[in-house]
Order: structure tokens, then sequence, then C-alpha cells
């Protein structure tokens, strides 16, 4: 793989500030955020009360613990545009989650915000090796979806030649990384999977394509998963984090030269981890919750704002800024099987060391009698259907002795398992409402 280390010159002084001038900044803008979501939000301006601070009583950010936090029910309770903190005229562009598990929450951006946007996903575009002229194969999915239009405005600022392909049509995006010369691709990780299959469909080489660096997120991957996608391209893969209730993509990002988690852009977003059962700030270093704090946001300022993604904070590396584990699992996201805490990480991880099963899988949970059980759904590659009951009772075998849960596997053919598009669907619970 190519040597993608950016040059120093072409970082921006903040990236590489020392702790103290980040720190200084921060709060001078954290004072600034709190001010202007308690003067133009009304819910804020209730929150706040509530709970008895005032912005004026931040005076230092570990004061930011003093204050509410910010959930997803209380940005569905004010839809459409209640959590707005300006006009509903100086809002440029709405985006919006689907809703399909209730009513959706809506994000707006200012003229200034986007500017914002677009700076930061330049930032990561960067940070993940690509340069001015390169190629950009966008496959995240444009529309109300935060991706595809968030990661496009970053392409461009950068100066790439971006192709808004968004998700869908697999066969066209093989062809189109191949004939425009694609050096980057933004997509989920499930669907590069899909992607390197149909490489094979077509009888091509995915080592032999234009691609420099995947550049991978809005779901959670392993380690596993990089070295698969990597080998697989022989190209760099790097994770990409963001939510559209803080942003967006772009929140955060690994640096190519390092791939030791993600840098979080300090200057725009501040970070906490919190026990998710006590609300309880964290130290560094300890794994508990996201939470997020925008600092320069005029439209749709957040504040404390629980992101339910488990993860810890560990020092700047490649960055002066604070980095983010990988994200292992969200706590909405975990399965708790016979009285065992599982994410579907975990069976992932295990699942890439069984060199006969391909890396797609689906969890599907059920109700025996009165017991919970998980079956795992997993496919064998094209030359090893012979081995896929052994390969089957292997896997059962180690997310027993790993993991610590019994689970019954079902091996299908090649193309077994239900395919993504953009992100996958790990979890089919069938087990009947309580």
């Amino acid at each position: 793989m190519e040597d993608l280390t950016p040059r120093k010159e072409d970082l921006e002084p903040i990236e590489i500030a020392s702790r103290d001038e980040i720190s200084a900044l921060q709060l001078a803008r954290m004072k600034q955020s709190l001010a202007h979501a308690y003067e133009n939000v009304p819910h804020y301006r209730a929150s706040f009360d509530a709970a008895g601070v005032h912005p004026d009583d931040l005076q230092s950010l570990e004061d930011l613990a003093k204050f509410p936090f910010t959930v997803k029910g209380d940005l569905r309770a004010n839809y459409p545009f209640g959590m707005f903190a300006v006009p509903r005229e100086q809002v440029l562009r709405v985006h919006a989650s689907s809703g399909t598990t209730g009513q959706p929450t809506v994000v707006g951006y200012t003229r200034d915000d986007l500017d914002m946007w677009a700076g930061v996903v330049a930032r990561c575009l960067r940070a993940s090796g690509l340069r001015p002229g390169d190629v950009l194969h966008n496959a995240y999915g444009y529309g109300l979806f935060t991706g595809g239009l968030g990661v496009h405005g970053g392409a461009e600022k950068l100066g790439l030649t971006t192709v808004p392909i968004s998700g869908g049509m697999t066969q066209r995006q093989v062809r189109l990384i191949e004939d425009f010369g694609a050096t980057g691709m933004t997509v989920t990780p499930s669907y590069a999977l899909s992607i390197i299959d149909e490489y094979a469909a077509q009888g091509r080489d995915p080592r032999q394509s234009p691609l420099k660096v995947g550049i991978f997120g809005a779901e959670p991957w392993t380690n596993a998963m990089r070295l698969e996608i990597e080998e697989a391209f022989d190209m760099h893969a790097v994770d990409i984090y963001g939510l559209s209730e803080v942003i967006g993509p772009g929140v955060a990002n690994e640096c190519v030269e390092t791939k030791d988690g993600l840098h979080i852009w300090e200057d725009h977003f501040y970070p906490e981890i919190i026990d998710p059962q006590t609300g309880e700030v964290l130290p560094d270093g300890e794994m508990g919750e996201l939470v997020f704090t925008s600092l320069t946001k005029q439209a749709f300022p957040i504040i404390r704002y629980r992101t339910r993604d488990l993860t810890r904070l560990l020092p700047g590396t490649a960055r002066s800024m604070r980095r983010m584990e990988k994200v292992t699992g969200r706590s909405d996201d975990m399965i708790i099987l016979r009285g065992v805490n599982v994410f579907p990480t975990q069976i992932e991880e295990q699942l890439m060391t069984v060199a006969s099963l391909a890396p797609h899988f689906q969890l599907e949970l059920n109700r025996v009698g009165h017991k919970d059980e998980m079956r795992v759904k997993v496919e064998t590659l094209p030359d090893t259907v012979e081995l896929g009951d052994m390969a089957g009772k292997e896997l059962a075998a180690k997310v027993k002795q790993v993991v610590g849960i019994s689970v019954k596997v079902d091996v299908d053919a090649p193309g077994g398992v239900a395919r993504s598009q953009g992100k996958a669907v790990r979890i089919v619970d069938n087990r009947p409402k309580e």
C-alpha cells in the first residue's frame, strides 16, 4: 500500500496546537454555544432552568457536567423545527432521520454551518490520505441522510473530483470505480463487502483497482474487517465518525499514518464519556457512552447529546486532539442474551477468524419456550461450500469460548445472507414484545 501520510504544512495549525491552546478555544466557544442555545431554543431554556443552571455558570470545561443531557426523544418532541436556534428562513438545508422507529429527528444548517461542515469533512478526507485532484467515489446515500451530501461538501472543499453515485446498483459501482479511476471510496463497511463480491462476479481483481484508500463509517466495524478489506483491495481502510444530531459525517476520523483511533475535531465538537447507567462523567481511558456538545453550530446547537455509542477517549497521536477508540457498539444495539451482554461486533470478530466463511452475517433472536436463543446466519466462500457444517461448528465453539454464549449457526451457500446497500441490518429480533 502507498504511503499517504499528509505533509505537516498541509495541516491546519489547530490540528497540531498545544492542549492548552485547544482547551482555551473550547472554553470560549462553549460559553458562546451554551448562551446561544439558552437564548434561542425554548427547550434548552426550560431544561437549563429546571436543572438550576445558567450559561454564566460555566467557568471551566469541567463545569459542563452541571448541565442536562439532550436525548433523541427531546429532538422528536420538538419536531420539526423546535430545536432550531435561528429563524427558519436562515436555514439553508435540513436533513432528517428516516423515522422508522418513531418521529423523525430533523437537523438544520445555516450557510456558516455548511461551510464549517465542509471544512471538518475536508480534514477527514485529508487525514485519510486524499489530496486535491484525487477522484472520490462517494457511495454514501444522498438525500435526507447526512452521509452523501455531507461527504460531498467536504470533498469539493478539499478539491477532489467527486463521483456522487450514492448506494445501490452495485454492478455500476464497480464499473465507475474502474472507468473513472477512483483513488478514494466513501461507503459503509458492509456495502464495501458487497462491492468486493461484485468484483469477483465480474471476474475482476479488486487488488488491481485504482483505489488507494477507503473511508468507512455509519456502522460499527472491527479491525478484523479492516484487514479483510485492505487485503481484498490492497488499499488503506480508515474509519470516519459522525451522526446527524451533531453535524453528520466529519466529527472524527482516523489518520492514515497511524490507524489507531479517530481524532475528534475538538475545536468544533466537545466530547465526554459517561457511565450509561448513572450519567457520571468518566475520566479519559474509561469505557462508556459518548456525549457531544457542539461549539460552533448556529442553526442547531446541541448540548451534551447522548449518542448511545460506546467507546473511550485517548490522548492524541498523529494530531493534538484526543482520539476516540473504534466504536464497539451502541448501548441500544446491545443484546442481553441469558444475562450476557453481546454486541454484533463480537460475533463479527469471531466470524473473521473462520477461514472458510465469508464476512457477511446476520443475527436472529428468537424465544423458544421461556428462553431466548440467537441464530447466527452466515455463508461459505464460493470454494469452501463443502466445509460449511464444519465451519459452522467452529464458529459456534469460538463464540461460546470467547463471548460466553451458546448460539446456533446456520450456514448458507454463497449469497445466502441478505446484502446491505447502506447500513447493514445486523439484528433481526423475532422475540415477542414485552
